[in-house]
Order: C-alpha cells, then sequence, then structure tokens
C-alpha cells in the first residue's frame, strides 16, 4: 500500500475529535483511517508486527510505521494552514517529544473520555474509513 493509514483508537473522545480535526484540514485526501479496535486495524497491527494492545496513533505511511509523536507530527506535515509547520518538529529525536505525548496518552480518557463503541463515520466521510 502506498496510501496513509492512521490507525486510532476508536472509542478514545479524543482521537475521535483528532481524526474528525484532520479530515478538516487534508483537502488532497492524503490519509484513511481505522480504528486499532477494527479487523483492518487489527490486521495492519499484525502485518506490521506490531501488538494488539498498541496504545498509541500509528501512521503507516509508504510501508513504514510511525508510532507516537512521530506520527502525529509526520499527519500535521501534510495538513493544510499553518499545522504543516508543526511537522519541522519531527527533526527533534524522540526522547524530548514522547514524554508529553505520553503524558496526554495515559489521561485521554480522564481528560476527554470514553466511548462505548467505535465512532461510526458520516455519509460524506464513509470513503476515509478502510473497512
Amino acid at each position: 500500500m502506498g496510501e496513509r493509514i492512521v490507525l486510532f483508537d476508536g472509542v478514545c473522545n479524543l482521537c475521535h475529535n483528532s481524526v474528525q480535526f484532520i479530515i478538516k484540514r487534508d483537502p488532497h485526501g492524503h490519509f484513511k483511517f481505522a480504528s486499532l479496535q477494527s479487523e483492518i486495524g487489527n490486521r495492519l497491527l499484525e502485518e506490521y508486527g506490531l501488538s494488539q494492545q498498541t496504545n498509541s496513533i500509528v501512521l503507516i505511511e509508504h510501508n513504514k510505521v510511525y508510532l507516537k509523536s512521530s506520527a502525529a507530527l509526520r499527519i500535521c506535515s501534510k495538513l493544510s494552514g499553518l499545522w504543516k509547520l508543526l511537522g519541522i518538529l519531527r527533526f527533534v529525536p524522540p526522547i524530548f517529544r514522547d514524554p508529553l505525548y505520553h503524558i496526554v496518552a495515559k489521561n485521554r480518557y480522564k481528560w476527554y473520555g470514553k466511548s462505548d463503541s467505535c465512532m461510526l463515520p458520516s455519509p460524506e466521510t464513509k470513503n476515509k474509513f478502510l473497512d
């Protein structure tokens, strides 16, 4: 696959809002999405040698896997507007970037809540999600 696939926690409200944020700022359609809990999400985790317990946003870009802040910053580099500028931070070593990512990831359910089920895409965005 030569496309960019974002795997996200489908029951996390922060993750759901992040997906909506990306879609709004991706006018060129760079990204497709699947939840970590979905059948295709599980298959992709296995295919790329990642644990089913992965607790991070995952970006699969041109058959390479990026996790945590590396994934988030690579995604930002493809978005419209000033968000693209955040992509430059990917050149800062992850040892300096990932601690903040870990704090947010660890507290995301407490701060943003959790859904009982994975999000369902709207009819307008259904084509952005992998079946």
